[in-house]
């Protein structure tokens, strides 16, 4: 289970030290090292977009937060939540 956040939290810092941008494709989870690139899918809707990981979470039993410019590729902003599969394909360094 994946959710998002956006502009609220715009400009905060992130685990990793950035400002928290919402149109970046970005996402926190809970331990996979700061910098990993992941593959996040929808299969129900056929979408799914890459994010790197740059804060730590979400708790409440889910596995990912997404920006809200990654939500909106993988269509999830008028539900909030979405299951989603992971798939981790690199690092941004």
């Amino acid at each position: 289970m994946a959710s998002w956040y956006g502009a609220k939290y715009r400009g905060r810092h992130t685990a990793s030290g950035e400002r928290f941008d919402p149109a970046d494709l970005t996402a926190a989870h809970p331990f996979l090292p700061m910098g990993t690139l992941v593959e996040v899918s929808r299969p129900d809707h056929g979408r799914s977009v890459v994010v790197r990981i740059n804060d730590r979470g979400p708790g409440g039993g889910r596995v990912l937060d997404v920006s809200e410019a990654a939500a909106r590729r993988l269509g999830m902003t008028g539900e909030g939540t979405a299951f989603v599969s992971l798939r981790v394909i690199g690092s941004a360094d």
